[in-house]
């Protein structure tokens, strides 16, 4: 969603990086580039004008101007004012705003915003989180008496997601069925009723009025409003109304894996003053997440997300599968049924194009990506391949003459070529691997990292952190070994 601002801000900040000395010119230059940047992602202008106030208030004062690195400075005073515009003041060093459940069972949940806002999918995927990240007992229920089959919809999606709904009473109003969703939740001693209202094409009184009859029998301990992030400046503006009417706690951003400029998300907090709780970013029930400041902010200024990349790789990765495969690996006995599961453990960790953008200094690789028409498919395309191969030819590569090559093309749909390729990146990864062995394993690995005085990303200039071009900060020289230095070139 942000590629093309973060584009935009690393351009300008590439050249305050060249610069040895910053004047107050210099400053206000880049802040007006920094302006029509934020600007053309959609951001509401007040908003623009404000973050624009303070950064140059902060970037023309003495630690900037007299500092020894003047353009890392300006960055991190953007960072953390960018940490702040999306909220990060208050949720203590940009972390996640915490939903309130503190309240006497049932803590009631309320899913307000207009229609096809994704309020259903959204009411489904936050009970699932509940019930198996905080280990919660919730309950659903639809007061959606409007759209057609949206009750039913609720109830397959519960299904889907191993969460109870309440059952359906055709004909009965959505005030009565909330009266029975609290009286079905304490009686079968629920944590979290999550309550799906009814939308509207647009905001009017209607909706507004039932919003609030809805609240004066349930009294929820959260009000949140789901609002479309591709719909740009109209959601900010869907959100001003509904904070007028109801007394929002938090937002639901949906359909923040699209290819929307950002605008929403950057407005949302300024404009409401209420907390983004959430973020949906996919259609499946486990694509949503908690909304970190701190982390979108490093995500927008090309910092990468490490910490919620390695949470993915927590829920993705078994321990006892990745300590096994590690074990395979240094002995030499690395297969292309492993090669297999890395691959699926990537697509389960959002793809290629999501993993390359939670990585530091990664951006100029994901350009790459895209531009040599690498994406996502590409993975499905390679386990297709390996999937063609029987299980004595995965076992040992060597058995792939050319007979059996044309043989896996063909049941695979792809190309001998493809299948040539997947063979020679497995013989390289062993090669790469046979060279760490030399260096002592991972441990001898680690230790030369820590090496040099460089720490594990110090001194590494802008590009990809590690990669040639660029250096390995910690080894001799700051230089890879040949073997891995070919690998690394060609992937």
């Amino acid at each position: 969603m942000f590629d093309t601002l973060s584009d935009r801000l690393n351009n300008v900040f590439d050249r305050l990086r060249g610069r040895g000395a910053l004047g107050e010119q210099d400053v206000r230059d880049a802040m007006r580039e920094v302006r029509i940047a934020l600007l053309e992602a959609d951001v509401a202008l007040p908003v623009a004008r404000d973050f624009i106030a303070r950064v140059t208030e902060r970037a023309v004062g003495q630690e900037v101007l007299k500092s020894v690195t003047p353009g890392q400075q300006v960055i991190k005073i953007v960072n953390d004012e960018l940490i702040a515009m999306l909220g990060g003041e208050e949720e203590g060093a940009g972390e996640a705003s915490p939903i309130n459940l503190d309240v006497k069972p049932p803590a009631v949940v309320m899913m307000v915003g207009l229609q096809g806002s994704g309020k259903t999918t959204s009411t489904a995927k936050i009970a699932k989180l509940l019930k198996e990240k905080q280990g919660k007992k919730p309950l659903m229920a639809s007061l959606d008496v409007n759209r057609p089959a949206a009750q039913e919809q609720l109830a397959i999606l519960g299904e889907q997601a191993g969460v109870a709904t309440l059952p359906i009473v055709q004909g009965q109003q959505p005030v009565d069925i909330a009266k029975r969703a609290m009286e079905s939740a304490r009686l079968q001693n629920v944590d979290v009723l999550l309550l799906d209202t009814a939308g509207r094409l647009h905001v009017d009184e209607a909706l507004m009025a039932e919003m609030k009859a809805v609240a004066g029998v349930s009294s929820p301990a959260e009000v949140l409003l789901v609002v479309d992030s591709l719909t740009g400046q109209d959601a900010v503006n869907v959100a001003q109304s509904f904070t007028n009417e109801v007394p929002l706690t938090g937002v639901v951003l949906t359909r923040m894996d699209g290819d929307a400029r950002g605008g929403a998300a950057l407005s949302m907090r300024a404009v409401t003053g209420k907390p983004i709780k959430f973020a949906g970013t996919g259609e499946k029930l486990d694509a949503i997440e908690r909304f970190h400041p701190a982390r979108v902010a490093d995500r927008i200024l090309g910092m990468g997300d490490v910490v919620s990349l390695v949470e993915k790789a927590a829920e993705s990765i078994k321990a006892e599968e990745a300590e096994e495969l590690a074990n395979r690996m240094m002995k030499g006995k690395f297969d292309l049924n492993d090669l297999r599961k890395q691959l699926q453990q990537m697509q389960n960790m959002g793809g290629l194009g999501m993993l390359a953008g939670m990585m530091p200094g990664m951006k100029k690789a994901k350009q790459a990506m895209a531009g040599a028409e690498m994406d996502d498919k590409v993975l499905v395309h390679m386990d297709a391949v390996i999937s063609s191969m029987t299980k004595k030819e995965r076992a040992n590569p060597a058995l792939l003459n050319a007979k059996r090559k044309k043989r896996v093309a063909a049941g695979s749909g792809r190309s001998v070529q493809e299948v040539n390729k997947i063979l020679k990146m497995h013989q390289e990864m062993g090669r790469a691997m046979k060279q760490i062995r030399k260096m002592g394993g991972m441990k001898g690995l680690a230790a030369m990292f820590g090496a040099g005085g460089g720490g594990a990303m110090g001194g590494a200039p802008s590009g990809a952190p590690g990669l040639p071009g660029g250096g390995m900060p910690g080894l001799p020289g700051g230089e890879i070994p040949p073997e891995m230095q070919d690998f690394l070139k060609k992937k």
